[in-house]
């Protein structure tokens, strides 16, 4: 076979996956339409735990000299705020960057790992037998045929490997579009960030660079047009002038697109040796920010996954744990997104703009706030674990940044140990216990650290040694207070390996 694993789609989701398994030493192509990073950035938020998981890979530092933190996101254009700050998380607020650059910086990960990235390259077909993907495609030297082990569609809403797997993508249409342009404005507004909801429609507009700024309204005397339809600079300034009574010296349109609310989830993720990540496997409306951000957590949670299998270590339903574990985390999306939608792009009578004063007014409470902020975030994601190993309230959490103080005494971040992307076996009690077990099993697909905590951290007071995943999610964690501690840690390391 040509290569391990086939990525068809480069943008961000494809290059985070290209970047995982090329860590894991697996041979992955990424197959990509356009020659180029496209200059045009639809997300513009990476979010607290997106920025989490860049953290466990030593990404968040280049990213953070590139992008501008903010401490909170909102939920359907509503006045008050969503706090990100009170989140338990090194990574408590959210970081204002254009897609364009995230990508880049995961394609320049990808490319020193080793990955293959090949532009300009057009996927017509992908198949698959018993044993492996065939993929037909086109570029400037002609008609290509490539195999692997396993191909994942990340290649948008159109997705061909998903429509060539058979996999259905149930949802809706859309009901209503907006419009978005990136511009310039020869007399800027005051403040920052502009938000208002009226009876004449719903328009934000945030700085995207020095030289321009991004639009994004509603109009409800416009939103029936249909997506294909071109966005002109007239439309975006009699939009402004209705809703604001100004158009800021709107001119030289870099960007304008409409977008629609189609909301659809694949059926299922897996197809035999055809996996599916990102847009390929839901759409919604972009409310929140969140699309690209999830797109990236669930290319974690794949890469570590495949990767075991393709070394021939994965346990027999691993690759299955994917759809099992993100089609939830998916479907909870799609609904408060629609809830979003429903509260900023469907109704501006008096009577809706009562309901988002209400609703905004709830969100004072630190309580209310949290549970929306945290779902915004992706913090509050939480995994089934495997098998009983122990009952411990940290078991299918994500792992919070904690401080470790090593044997010589040295102070280091928990997320260090994750760069090489393995499991970490982390030992907190300060004996030979679990360093014994682990000469005795020779694993190789994870890393072992005897440490104490820096500091007292809510919920690992009592933790002997916990087994956290390679995209930072705790499998399990044994209590010191247990009475078989040795026989809990070796069925729990045993639970993680074939055979």
């Amino acid at each position: 076979m040509d290569y391990d694993v086939i990525v068809v789609g480069g943008g961000p989701v494809g290059m985070m996956l290209a970047g995982e398994l090329a860590l894991a030493d697996v041979k992955v192509c990424v197959l990509e339409k356009l020659e180029a990073t496209t200059p045009y950035s639809r997300a513009l938020s990476i979010h607290p735990r997106t920025l989490e998981i860049m953290d466990l890979r030593g990404l968040k530092s280049e990213l953070l000299k590139i992008g501008k933190t903010l401490p909170t996101g909102h939920f359907a254009g509503l006045e008050t705020r969503l706090d990100f700050t009170v989140i338990d998380s090194s990574s408590n607020y959210s970081l204002f960057i254009a897609q364009s650059e995230t990508e880049k910086a995961l394609e320049l990960r990808a490319k020193e790992l080793g990955a293959d990235i090949r532009r300009g390259i057009d996927v017509l077909s992908v198949t698959q037998s018993s044993d492996c993907v065939e993929v037909i495609a086109s570029g400037d030297t002609g008609q290509i045929t490539l195999t692997a082990a396993y191909a994942i569609g990340a290649d948008g809403a159109g997705s061909i490997v998903r429509k060539q797997a058979n996999i259905a993508f149930n949802g809706t249409d859309a009901t209503l579009t907006a419009v978005q342009g990136d511009v310039v404005f020869k007399s800027p507004p005051k403040t920052t960030v502009v938000s208002s909801f009226n009876e004449k429609g719903m328009i934000m507009i945030v700085p995207v660079s020095k030289e321009l700024h991004r639009v994004v309204f509603i109009d409800p005397e416009r939103n029936s047009i249909p997506k294909d339809e071109p966005v002109t600079l007239e439309e975006l300034r009699s939009g402004m002038i209705r809703m604001l009574g100004d158009d800021y010296g709107i001119s030289d349109p870099y960007w304008m697109t409409r977008f629609g609310n189609a909301t659809r989830q694949a059926e299922r993720y897996r197809e035999g040796r055809l996996f599916l990540a990102g847009d390929a496997a839901h759409i919604h409306f972009p409310a929140g920010g969140q699309g690209m951000n999830v797109g990236l957590q669930e290319a974690m949670n794949l890469g570590w996954k495949l990767a075991a299998e393709v070394k021939g270590w994965a346990p027999e339903d691993l690759l299955d744990s994917y759809h099992a574990e993100r089609f939830p985390v998916n479907t909870t999306l799609l609904r408060n997104t629609k809830v979003q939608t429903l509260l900023f792009g469907t109704d501006f009578s008096p009577t809706a703009i009562h309901l988002r004063s209400m609703i905004s007014d709830l969100l004072l409470s630190p309580d209310a706030n949290y549970r929306l902020a945290s779902q915004i975030a992706a913090v509050d994601v939480q995994y089934n674990v495997r098998e009983n190993v122990s009952s411990h309230l940290l078991n299918g959490r994500r792992l919070a940044e904690i401080k470790l103080r090593s044997q010589n005494g040295d102070v280091f971040s928990s997320y260090e140990l994750f760069r090489e992307g393995k499991y970490v076996l982390l030992n907190l009690a300060s004996d030979k216990i679990t360093e014994t077990i682990v000469s005795n099993l020779q694993h190789q697909h994870f890393k072992f650290a005897s440490a104490t905590l820096s500091d007292q951290v809510n919920g690992w007071e009592d933790v002997h040694t916990a087994l956290i995943r390679p995209d930072g999610y705790i499998a399990w964690a044994v209590s010191v207070a247990e009475a078989d501690v040795i026989s809990r840690i070796e069925l729990g390391i045993k639970q993680i390996s074939r055979g």
